[in-house]
């Protein structure tokens, strides 16, 4: 009888102060913004200002091609997925001739010639 009390008393014990443990530590994601994260996609009306970001492209070509061309560039000619996951272009934006980048985040871009 005493070794069951015994047992009881030390997995309650255990057990307390492990529910302790969970409980103390707060939530550093639920009171501050993590800004050193890139976000999988872009949001609407939004860049990231490193962009372009290096990382694995889902996109197809013509899904690459929809969203250079959502951004306002015309006449597109798609050129190729590099290493980086960073699709290349060529397009007209104003008139101008233009290289255009877009990561795998959705974020477009232009790059000097």
């Amino acid at each position: 009888m005493m070794k069951l009390k015994l047992i009881t008393l030390t997995s309650a014990c255990i057990f307390m102060t492990a529910s302790a443990f969970a409980q103390s530590g707060a939530n550093p994601q639920s009171t501050q913004t993590d800004t050193t994260k890139t976000p999988a996609i872009v949001t609407p009306d939004s860049t990231n200002p490193a962009a372009p970001v290096k990382g694995e492209n889902s996109f197809t070509e013509d899904q690459a091609k929809e969203k250079i061309e959502s951004a306002g560039f015309t006449e597109v000619k798609m050129q190729n997925l590099d290493t980086d996951g960073i699709w290349h272009a060529t397009a007209q934006k104003a008139g101008a001739s233009v290289n255009v980048l877009m990561d795998y985040q959705g974020n477009v871009t232009t790059a000097n010639p």
